[in-house]
């Protein structure tokens, strides 16, 4: 009874978690405009999001928003890949007292709430004058992104062998050499995971997002399903788009998973 109790709570924890992503995903195939009534299958909501994509143009346009998300979570991610990578080197190395005061101090922004490090943020930028708009939000999603990368970088820097680097330096490496042709290549599954966690929550954010961004019109996809929500509901149209980031998301951890378990066999073989 204990197992099947188990069994039962698990299985009522995912469907509390994935119920409203398939109500979505179900939903995004019914001409109907308005969610929950079925009409009958149909990809008429999916033709109208790429006719919009297509012919929508200027600022405050859902091809606006989708543009603006993409450019800046790639900038955001890429940007927190190096720094997360170059601080877990760095913190890695340190003794073990200033390793756990470092760790400590990297946990902060990531158990921060995100209205906080918004305002902080945003009070910062104007005191240092910073553009608002590109410029601020970007350099806002580095800072939340970059301790997340770090802490999946860190693990690969135990599980490799310590002596490797010194090793490579008494082949006649040159420390850049050792680290971009010894420890990178062993670090690069922790920096394509750190990418993609930061990449997505680069997308998936909206508090810092809209505290940063200023007043100068920049839309992420996020601000954008906010204001549209502010109108009266949501557009019909979001639905297919949802669908197909979950889609591309999905498919995306799939590989990554199995990238991991083919490495894990080859490096027990």
């Amino acid at each position: 009874m204990k197992k099947l109790f188990a069994q039962l709570y698990v299985w009522l924890i995912l469907l509390l978690l994935y119920a409203p992503i398939f109500f979505i995903v179900i939903f995004s195939f019914t001409e109907s405009r308005v969610l929950g009534n079925w009409t009958g299958f149909s990809t008429e909501l999916y033709g109208n999001l790429f006719h919009n994509l297509i012919q929508q143009t200027g600022t405050g346009t859902l091809t606006a928003a989708i543009w603006n998300t993409l450019i800046i979570a790639l900038v955001a991610a890429s940007a927190s890949t190096i720094l997360g990578t170059v601080s877990a080197i760095g913190i890695f190395n340190m003794n073990a007292r200033r390793k756990n005061a470092m760790m400590f101090l990297n946990n902060i922004p990531m158990i921060n709430p995100d209205v906080i490090t918004g305002v902080s943020l945003f009070l910062l930028f104007i005191f240092l004058h910073v553009a608002q708009g590109y410029t601020s939000v970007t350099l806002a999603h580095i800072s939340i992104c970059t301790p997340y990368v770090l802490l999946s970088v860190m693990p690969r820097l135990y599980q490799m062998n310590p002596n490797t680097y010194e090793a490579a330096l008494d082949l006649g490496a040159t420390p850049s050499q050792a680290l971009w042709k010894v420890m990178i290549p062993q670090l690069r599954p922790g920096m394509i995971s750190g990418f993609i966690l930061a990449f997505t929550m680069s997308i998936d954010d909206f508090a810092v997002t809209f505290f940063t961004r200023g007043t100068v019109g920049l839309d992420t996809l996020s601000t954008y399903i906010y204001t549209d929500a502010r109108k009266g509901g949501l557009t019909p149209e979001l639905r297919p788009l949802m669908t197909l980031i979950f889609a591309t998301v999905l498919v995306l951890l799939i590989v990554i998973n199995i990238r991991q378990r083919r490495s894990a066999a080859i490096q027990k073989n």
